[in-house]
């Protein structure tokens, strides 16, 4: 099953970079930005992330959360965040059970082989905790204006 728009975001509760357990549910009330991206330290989820934090003063005046997700390791987590500035949550999804309830753990081919993997994916989530907005798929460049842009159009 996948989900979209109009539909209720199934809830999780995942470790994160910070060691403490989040759900999805402790941020009812706010807009989510969750966004599922493959590997900690790899040019295009380093250029998302960092365009995340470049944003996220303007997405927390928007009341909105972000949240990133991998299969990485929480301890893998903990040095991106360090690395390179993260002001928000990385999620630990290392059995990808969220991100197959999300519908973003798929089979992916690169240089001739099959794997499977996290295809790159944003939801925004609204205060009501529904699914307002996904993007499947998703180019690097440009798409973080385009979250951002999303949430202050439907406040």
């Amino acid at each position: 099953m996948t989900v979209e728009a109009g539909m209720a975001a199934p809830n999780f509760t995942l470790e994160a970079n910070n060691g403490e357990k989040v759900s999805l549910s402790d941020f009812q009330g706010k807009n989510i930005v969750l966004y599922f991206y493959p590997k900690d330290m790899t040019p295009g989820c380093t250029t998302e992330a960092c365009d995340f934090r470049d944003q996220y003063e303007n997405f927390e005046a928007l009341n909105a959360v972000i949240l990133g997700v991998s299969p990485d390791p929480v301890n893998k987590h903990v040095k991106f965040v360090e690395k390179y500035g993260l002001p928000f949550l990385l999620l630990a999804d290392p059995d990808h059970q969220v991100a197959e309830a999300y519908g973003v753990w798929q089979l992916k081919k690169n240089y001739g082989k099959e794997y499977m993997g996290i295809e790159r994916s944003t939801f925004v989530i609204d205060k009501e905790g529904k699914i307002a907005k996904e993007w499947r798929k998703v180019k690097v460049k440009g798409h973080v204006e385009e979250a951002l842009d999303y949430i202050r159009d439907n406040q």
